[in-house]
């Protein structure tokens, strides 16, 4: 049997290429909403962030999700996803 390739993302707090259902994704679709992305299917420009709350630091304060949407990234999104960390945390 052929091996299918396991398809791998760069986060953008640590910059380390990991597979791509480990992170998580944050999408800016064409009306201009970011939004967090469970499913990781939905449309429009994604960036993938580690589940923690360094990498999640790290990418703040280096602007990395703001280089990778070419666009300055709203601070609510930055509280949802330490929300959704600190409730990943919390459950597991």
């Amino acid at each position: 049997m052929k091996q299918r390739k396991i398809p791998l993302r760069k986060c953008t707090g640590c910059q380390e290429m990991k597979n791509k259902k480990e992170l998580i994704r944050v999408v800016h679709n064409d009306a201009g909403e970011f939004f967090l992305d469970e499913t990781g299917k939905k449309p429009g420009r994604g960036a993938y962030i580690c589940p923690n709350v360094e990498c999640l630091k790290k990418a703040q304060k280096s602007k990395g999700l703001d280089r990778s949407f070419k666009k300055a990234v709203p601070q609510e999104v930055y509280e949802q996803l330490a929300k959704q960390l600190c409730g990943d945390i919390e459950n597991g």
